[in-house]
């Protein structure tokens, strides 16, 4: 057997014993973390609710297509191929609309190509920004943001401009 199977189980089976060594009941600390689980979810739900909305309503209006033609010209500079640029606009909103996304530029180009590879680079370099935001600062009930959105976007903005030049570094000119 692997050790990686026992790891699970072996640090369910540490916390239980811990909790006994300190006199602690562990079933009734498990309950009231479940439960407060449940009211975390149950307050972040109308965010994702419109989040996931939002993304729908992106991309069967056409707005993504448009938005992806209008930014083109710029990444094509930037060595950033116009067939990535969905991924791009997706990533920050939707982790799996942009896996979506990945998988059908993966279908289409393959993994191996300079497109394929840019978008697998970029895939890993950017972050589900507002998803994230919506979801650990709803959980929390913080309404305002200051800086973290807008430096968040610039760490996106990098991933995407890198991805580009990193692909080329590696693997050569497209």
């Amino acid at each position: 057997m692997k050790l990686g199977n026992l790891i699970v189980p072996l640090l369910i089976a540490l916390i239980i014993i811990y909790g006994l060594v300190k006199k602690v009941d562990v079933f009734e600390v498990f309950v009231e973390g479940a439960k407060d689980g449940l009211l975390v979810a149950f307050r972040i739900l109308p965010v994702l609710v419109g989040l996931l909305t939002a993304i729908g309503m992106l991309r069967a209006s056409g707005a993504l297509d448009a938005l992806t033609s209008l930014c083109a010209p710029l990444t094509r500079v930037l060595g950033v191929p116009e067939q990535v640029l969905p991924l791009a606009l997706l990533k920050p909103v939707s982790g799996s609309g942009s896996l979506a996304v990945l998988e059908n530029l993966l279908t289409q180009f393959s993994p191996d190509s300079y497109i394929g590879r840019v978008a697998c680079v970029m895939q890993g370099s950017t972050e589900t920004t507002f998803y994230t935001i919506a979801v650990y600062y709803g959980a929390v009930k913080t309404t305002r943001t200051r800086c973290t959105l807008p430096c968040a976007l610039i760490g996106d903005a990098v991933g995407l401009i890198l991805s580009g030049f990193v692909v080329r570094l590696l693997f050569g000119v497209a």
